[in-house]
Order: C-alpha cells, then sequence, then structure tokens
C-alpha cells in the first residue's frame, strides 16, 4: 500500500497547466482552476498557465515548447480527451511523448469507474514523457481533474510517496540521452 514517508523532505515540482478549449478564458477554466488550486495546496510550483485551442498541431508545439523549458518539470492539460470530432488533446500528446505511460489511463478509469460508473469509457486520459518532462492530458471536467489528481498525481510528484513515485526517477528520465 502507498504511504509518505515523513522522514523525506518535500521537493516541489514545477507544473505547467494547459487548457485545451475553443471557448473557454481564464475567467471560466474551471476545470484549470482545480488543478491551480491543489498544485499549489500541495505545495507544488506553478510554472505556467495556457489557454489553447482545441487544434492538434497547436496543443502539440505548446508540450513541445514546455518540454523543452528547463523551470516546467510536469505538464498537466484539461480537456479534448473524449470522442468527438474536436478531441485532439490525446493525439496531439502521442505527437509528443517520447514514452507513454500506459498505467496511468487505465488507473484513471478504474478511478472514474467508482464515479460515473460505465460512462469513464469515453475518456482518454493519457501520460507520458518528452524531453524529461511528465505530462498528463484529463479530461475537461472539474471532477475528473480533482479525481485524477487526488487519487493519482498527489501521490505520484510526492517525493515522499512510497514505494515509488515519479519525482524520484526524474533525474533519470534522459540518461539515454547522455554520452557514454
Amino acid at each position: 500500500m502507498s504511504r509518505i514517508d515523513e522522514t523525506k523532505e518535500f521537493i516541489p515540482v514545477r507544473i505547467a497547466v494547459l487548457t485545451v478549449s475553443d471557448t473557454r478564458s481564464l475567467d471560466q477554466d474551471r476545470s484549470g482552476d482545480v488543478l491551480v488550486e491543489r498544485i499549489k495546496e500541495a505545495g507544488h510550483i506553478l510554472a505556467d498557465r495556457m489557454i489553447v485551442r482545441d487544434e492538434r498541431a497547436e496543443i502539440a508545439a505548446h508540450l513541445r515548447m514546455w518540454s523543452e523549458t528547463p523551470h516546467i518539470d510536469v505538464v498537466i492539460s484539461t480537456g479534448g480527451t473524449g470522442l468527438t470530432g474536436r478531441d485532439v488533446t490525446v493525439e496531439a500528446h502521442r505527437d509528443v511523448y517520447e514514452k507513454e505511460i500506459d498505467a496511468f489511463g487505465t488507473v484513471f478509469t478504474m478511478i472514474s469507474m467508482q464515479k460515473i460508473g460505465t460512462s469513464a469509457v469515453q475518456s482518454r486520459a493519457t501520460g507520458g514523457v518528452a524531453n524529461g518532462t511528465y505530462m498528463f492530458a484529463l479530461p475537461g471536467s472539474p471532477g475528473a481533474c480533482k479525481d485524477a489528481w487526488d487519487e493519482i498525481l498527489k501521490w505520484q510528484l510526492d517525493y515522499r510517496h512510497r514505494p515509488c513515485n515519479f519525482v524520484e526517477i526524474m533525474p533519470r528520465l534522459e540518461e539515454h540521452k547522455r554520452r557514454k
């Protein structure tokens, strides 16, 4: 079972939030607000926040830019993970990933099943890594963002979480790029 090792020091992570929407502005972005609130409450640093249109190339460009930015460790996007024609966030994420974190979507679906039943099959939440930066695509609902943060990301982005977490392996995400 997971636990927090209080003998270890908390390490804040620098997180950027990307909302994907054709219609929302920052003052209407409830899902982004949920993520920002939880990021700050956990003691992490909000490194950046933007809203982009539901355009695959635009989303991928922002993900690439942030993955190449040294002061960003994690990107969390919200919106565009559904099944409609305009839902292209997952494809944009996969255009950028070097490695996909397959179990992220599976665990998210398991958590969603407990909350919304079989409607959970309509989400395509995903996670991956690019340029040493973790990236997660969450649905656009505040409830889904709460579930993903409270049940998965809060723990995996806490260095003290045991038996393991994403933070402790951050220094090794780009070890394949080092000269031998």
